[in-house]
């Protein structure tokens, strides 16, 4: 029997209580001009109005100048996005924690479950690991986020799918530089240039980051570059090519805490990180390009991408545990990995009958190679933190080759959607290090699965909308989650996990200047990947039983008049294992899961070209593993303020940032680790801190 989710305690809510309650109700005394529908293409991959799609998508629009924002992490712009976890993890040696409905709650390092793309190219490897700080915010225009049945859609590890748009090269040419600093030694600058010349749009952008790091030894640099051109062939052709590059080297890595740890003083680090000088560089470089043709009503698609990603990342693995354990991969990992892909799709419109179909057909093929390593991080007996001697030397291939077909009819006032999906996903391990007491892992295994979905939209009057969509989805195990068991070697054995979602909802117009969204899903997901255990410096995972998600999100934006608008998003979910598995009940809550995450701002103009808000943001407590007896992360809640100014004078544009963060210093676990076999799951977020910026940019004419 399926259970109805529990109400969270009141006193959960009070932080924010008053700010939501006024943010959400705001909208009922709104009277001034309309708040459009962004337009996007996630998940029907052609423009349409977010109000028009049967599923939940949100679009957040990232303005050019006068940003309130550091831009240096997707955390900045996705937190009023409901049912969407994004934590900056003050940890820039393990990327950011993204969950979407829970999917991707599990990930120690990097992303999991949620798929990531730029401009049309992956960010997330055919295993499903993503890395978000491929990201250039610098030049995005915006970011659209699917949630629900339709992201599975786009195949392995589709939780959700988050999507970055980059501008265009449009108008005048121009000339920008920038630069924002702050507490913790933070400081980034950067120059670009844009606009369009004889018939050609370009974009290009570089900026260098740096902070000291909010808690002790969490320092890191990092150096990003972009590139966009885009040109017309003919009046029926479009062409783009894209390049991008990430630099950071040698990024300190302060590990997680225990809860003494943390109760004692949050900005510390376990001397183990300080003791094995624990630490990451990576090294990013890719291509693409996209073409797109017209012909009448149809058009054609074409996208190409490759690069190359190294990282060298010095854990804390203790020495005796290497030198005890001949299997054992080292405590340095260093691999370099070839990527590449290619993309293909046909768009049709026709009439048909009393409707109008779109078809949309296409194959998707990406393939990654790694040249992996492993050495040991010490040499002798009392040199630690070093590359020392080979442990691991194996090539790891990953390839995924994915079909698929989409359809949209629109019948009066209904639209009819439905798509699906043919996965199928390949690991490939080349040991070479074939040692006494270390055998020969390599191997191979393949993950085949076709993922539906299907919608329906009701057009109940033009200010109402109402939908329903159900799904299929699958989700592998990461090379790195494969890569090791118990006793030692690759796990084959380790079998993906299937959902099956379903979700309904509303998209309405409140009077002419307000827009609400409401959703509730349920998630059923069976062989749901999990932490088995650790040992020996390692995480080695296992299928759980069932787990089931039920979840209500809530979504408002309006303008109030009088210069003021506002905009705010509640979710409430419910992510318990619905069957017991070793050691684990049944109804223990999936760890790294907020029951409740809630959002609210209020902004001013109260001139032109300035803007001023104020932010709420609320996490309920979050378990740490899977037998929920570890410490929880508490619930907290956090104020924020910016202020965005910009200015003109002729050709000259200037803009001014300022930002308040965690205006009453509140002491709070900002993420978790979860399943961390030392014990150190938390990780602090940052005390009150406060930025600033400035930006120019001259208009060429």
């Amino acid at each position: 029997m399926r259970r109805v989710p529990a109400c969270p305690q009141p006193a959960a809510l009070r932080p924010v209580s008053a700010l939501l309650l006024f943010a959400l109700a705001a909208p009922a005394l709104a009277t001034s001009e309309a708040v459009l529908a962004p337009v996007v293409i996630t998940g029907s991959r052609v423009e349409t109005s977010s109000f028009d799609l049967p599923y939940s998508v949100d679009a957040v629009q990232l303005n050019q100048d006068g940003t309130p924002e550091l831009r240096v992490n997707v955390s900045e712009v996705l937190g009023s996005v409901p049912g969407v976890v994004v934590q900056n993890r003050q940890n820039y040696a393990q990327d950011l924690q993204i969950s979407v409905r829970g999917f991707g709650s599990r990930a120690a390092f990097g992303v999991r479950g949620v798929k990531l793309i730029a401009d049309g190219i992956p960010a997330t490897n055919p295993d499903g690991q993503g890395q978000a700080a491929t990201f250039n915010l610098d030049t995005a225009e915006r970011i659209e986020v699917l949630r629900g049945p339709y992201a599975t859609i786009y195949g392995n590890h589709a939780g959700g799918v988050i999507q970055l748009f980059s501008r265009d090269g449009k108008g005048d040419p121009r000339l920008r530089a920038s630069m924002v600093g702050g507490e913790h030694g933070t400081l980034k600058y950067g120059l670009g240039a844009e606009g369009e010349k004889n018939g050609v749009g370009f974009v290009l952008d570089a900026s260098h980051f740096e902070t000291d790091g909010a808690r002790d030894y969490s320092s890191a640099k990092r150096d990003q570059a972009f590139a966009k051109i885009t040109v017309n062939p003919d009046e029926d052709s479009r062409l783009t090519l894209l390049a991008s590059s990430l630099h950071q080297p040698d990024t300190d890595d302060p590990l997680g805490l225990t809860w003494a740890t943390w109760k004692r003083d949050a900005d510390a680090v376990e001397p183990v990180a300080l003791q094995y000088r624990t630490r990451k560089s990576i090294s990013h470089l890719q291509g693409g390009a996209t073409y797109e043709r017209r012909f009448g009503e149809d058009k054609l698609q074409v996208q190409a991408y490759g690069g190359r990603r190294s990282v060298t990342q010095y854990q804390s693995i203790p020495r005796a545990v290497q030198v005890s354990n001949p299997a054992h991969a080292g405590g340095v990992v260093d691999f370099d990995r070839d990527f590449y892909g290619l993309g293909a799709r046909w768009i049709m419109e026709r009439d048909i009958g009393p409707g109008r179909l779109t078809l949309t057909t296409g194959i998707d093929y990406d393939r990654a190679e790694d040249d992996r390593q492993g050495y040991e991080n010490f040499i002798g007996t009392t040199v630690l933190g070093v590359k020392g001697a080979l442990r691991r030397n194996e090539t790891n291939t990953m390839t995924s080759t994915d079909p698929y077909v989409q359809a949209v009819w629109r019948q009066g006032d209904f639209d009819w959607s439905l798509g699906v999906r043919h996965s199928r996903v390949k690991f490939e391990v080349d040991d070479k290090y074939v040692v006494s007491g270390n055998g020969d892992d390599s191997g191979s295994v393949s993950y085949r699965r076709t993922t539906p979905a299907a919608g329906v939209l009701w057009r109940v009057s033009p200010l109402l909308n109402l939908y329903a969509s159900v799904g299929a989805g699958f989700e592998t195990p990461t090379m790195t989650e494969a890569a090791y068991t118990a006793g030692g070697g690759f796990n084959f054995n380790l079998k993906p996990s299937r959902s099956r979602q379903a979700e309904i909802g509303l998209k309405a117009y409140v009077g002419e200047s307000t827009r609400i969204n409401a959703a509730v899903f349920q998630i059923e997901t069976r062989d749901e990947i999990v932490v088995a255990g650790s040992g020996g410096g390692r995480t080695f995972y296992t299928n759980a039983g069932r787990t089931l998600r039920q979840g209500l999100e809530l979504a408002a934006e309006a303008d109030l008049g009088h210069k003021l608008s506002t905009r705010a998003s509640f979710t409430l979910l419910r992510a318990v294992y619905d069957e017991a598995f070793g050691s684990v009940p049944e109804g223990k809550r999936l760890p790294g899961v907020p029951a409740v995450s809630a959002y609210a701002e209020l902004a001013w103009k109260p001139l032109a070209g300035v803007t001023t808000a104020v932010e709420g943001v609320y996490r309920s407590k979050v378990q740490v593993n899977d037998l929920n007896n570890a410490e929880a992360a508490p619930a907290y809640a956090l104020m924020n303020l910016r202020l965005a100014a910009e200015q003109q004078s002729g050709d000259w544009t200037f803009g001014e940032m300022l930002r308040l963060d965690n205006v009453f210093d509140r002491k709070y676990i900002g993420s978790v680790i979860v399943g961390d076999g030392n014990g150190r799951y938390y990780e602090p977020g940052p005390g009150r801190s406060l930025y600033g910026g400035v930006q120019v940019s001259y208009r060429f004419r």
